[in-house]
């Protein structure tokens, strides 16, 4: 009797343990996913070489992860920019040449192996020698050595040639644009186009977040009811345009 009242309440006191662990994960598992979906989506237009990309990546974009604004913020860098493809052969053609290209790939091909926080700092590294690269290769195999990242997730997606076929879905998502793009950096926070404001994305990722767990990041904006918009327009331009010259980032 009592070795069958002993297994019983064996049995029971695991069935429990079993259903309370259960109902933990899968609440965990349910707020884990609500807060996912409360991120906001802040997507960056732009191409490799040119300098009003490098310098938003390197000085302002960069405030993400300076801050914990990056906890609110999903990331999505769209390293496709001005660039065009000709002919049935799909041959692509940049606007700063053959080495944005081949960098441009190098950028698909990073974000496609490592997760956000270490892609945008190997991209960073890149741009803070943008337009200035010469070697394109010798400077992205330096920024992997001194991130401590393996080279050969890149190595093997651009001599497989998903490297292109990323390029290439970069332009489809890039062309969808709705309202179309007129240069880079164009940068979009929830759907929404900034325009000539890009630099103030922190504001509108801010007023865009709906969450509770709001981030220290956004205390200087929490008192905004609208967005000021202003009118910067600095950027590689899509169609044929004269663009101030512009030094590097420091």
């Amino acid at each position: 009797m009592g070795t069958r009242y002993l297994l019983s309440f064996f049995v029971f006191s695991t069935l429990l343990f079993w259903f309370i662990s259960s109902s933990h994960t899968l609440a965990d598992a349910a707020a884990a996913a609500k807060f996912t979906s409360q991120k906001v989506t802040l997507s960056l237009y732009y191409e490799s070489l040119c300098p009003y990309c490098a310098n938003f990546i390197v000085n302002k974009l960069v405030n993400v992860f300076n801050t914990d604004l990056y906890t609110i913020v999903n990331l999505k860098m769209v390293p496709w920019g001005n660039a065009k493809i000709q002919g049935t052969n799909h041959t692509i053609t940049c606007q700063h040449g053959e080495n944005e290209c081949y960098l441009n790939t190098i950028h698909a091909c990073a974000i496609d192996a490592w997760p956000v926080g270490k892609h945008f700092k190997f991209i960073r590294c890149l741009e803070t020698q943008a337009p200035k690269i010469q070697d394109t290769e010798a400077v992205w195999r330096q920024c992997s050595d001194d991130l401590g990242l393996s080279q050969e997730p890149i190595d093997d997606c651009y001599n497989s040639g998903r490297g292109k076929q990323l390029i290439l879905e970069y332009a489809d998502e890039t062309d969808a644009l709705h309202p179309q793009h007129k240069f880079v950096p164009w940068v979009v926070v929830n759907g929404r186009a900034l325009e000539g404001d890009y630099e103030n994305y922190a504001a509108y990722v801010c007023k865009a977040y709906k969450g509770n767990n709001v981030p220290h990041a956004c205390s200087s904006y929490s008192q905004m009811s609208t967005v000021k918009e202003t009118s910067n327009n600095s950027g590689c331009y899509a169609e044929a345009k004269k663009v101030p010259k512009m030094e590097p980032p420091a």
